[in-house]
């Protein structure tokens, strides 16, 4: 992404057109809009010909552009799992893995980011039914492995509003479902974890579209990108009016929602009661 956000600006700046730029690499208008947008792998001779055709011609601004198109090649860490994801998700844990700042809004269940073993495996099996014991287990272990980069000592900051209907909606049992309600109390006291309920008292509420991510990233070039996850694909929503309008749901959301200290005693509230 950062990669393609430095070649979009090259590309501006010398008034290029993106059908120009793939002619140059005997690629499509298209594919330019695939790279810039980070959505596809780099091939170094091509980056090498847009850099020409931009006018770069310092070799040492080349060189730390060509670098980074060799780092953007290669595979992190979640792409050993990708035989047990969907084709478009692990794309979604390389963007979550860079964002500095992730904010959520979750109905169905508790996000992946604050489940506990047991409830993600729970999940898990539900969502993929006939599953063998050793995939529904690798998927599991993904999940925790996501979450070791939100509790490191530099994790993003988490932002999130849970709807009470997933706080109420059991997966696996009793003792599941008070466990993961207890480490939602534990978790929400981490300096960078801001957890939120909405509860069913309030009413309509501007989440009526139902789930979405929100990530930000620590370059100042990379625009905030919009998760929204489907049955059989994936939404990655970069444009600033469409990013705005869902900055501005959540911002009432959060704004409706009861503080994180009022949210936490709603969540011993249920703990209690379950």
């Amino acid at each position: 992404m950062l990669l393609g956000s430095q070649l979009r600006r090259l590309r501006e700046a010398r008034g290029i057109t993106r059908e120009a730029a793939g002619y140059s690499i005997r690629a499509s208008e298209s594919k330019i809009s695939r790279m810039e947008l980070g959505r596809v792998s780099f091939k170094v001779r091509d980056v090498e010909d847009l850099l020409t055709l931009y006018g770069i011609t310092d070799e040492a601004e080349r060189q730390s552009l060509l670098s980074l198109a060799r780092e953007a090649n290669v595979a992190g860490w979640w792409h050993s799992y990708t035989d047990v994801l969907p084709s478009w998700f692990p794309t979604y844990v390389g963007l979550e893995g860079a964002a500095s700042l992730i904010r959520v809004y979750e109905v169905q269940f508790v996000h992946g980011l604050l489940q506990t073993e047991e409830y993600a495996r729970a999940v898990v099996r539900r969502g993929m039914k006939g599953a063998s014991p050793d995939d529904v287990q690798r998927r599991v272990a993904l999940r925790l492995e996501r979450q070791r980069h939100l509790l490191a000592n530099d994790g993003p900051e988490f932002h999130i509003v849970l709807d009470e209907a997933a706080l109420r909606r059991p997966y696996g049992d009793r003792e599941v479902m008070r466990g993961q309600l207890q480490h939602l109390i534990e978790i929400s006291e981490r300096p960078n974890v801001r957890l939120q309920v909405m509860p069913f008292s309030f009413g309509g509420h501007s989440g009526e579209s139902g789930a979405f991510t929100i990530l930000s990233f620590p370059d100042a070039d990379l625009s905030d990108v919009v998760y929204l996850e489907q049955l059989t694909s994936a939404l990655y929503l970069d444009k600033r009016e469409d990013v705005a309008q869902y900055e501005q749901a959540l911002k009432e959301l959060q704004q409706d929602s009861p503080g994180p200290d009022e949210s936490r005693d709603l969540l011993r509230g249920l703990l209690q009661l379950s």
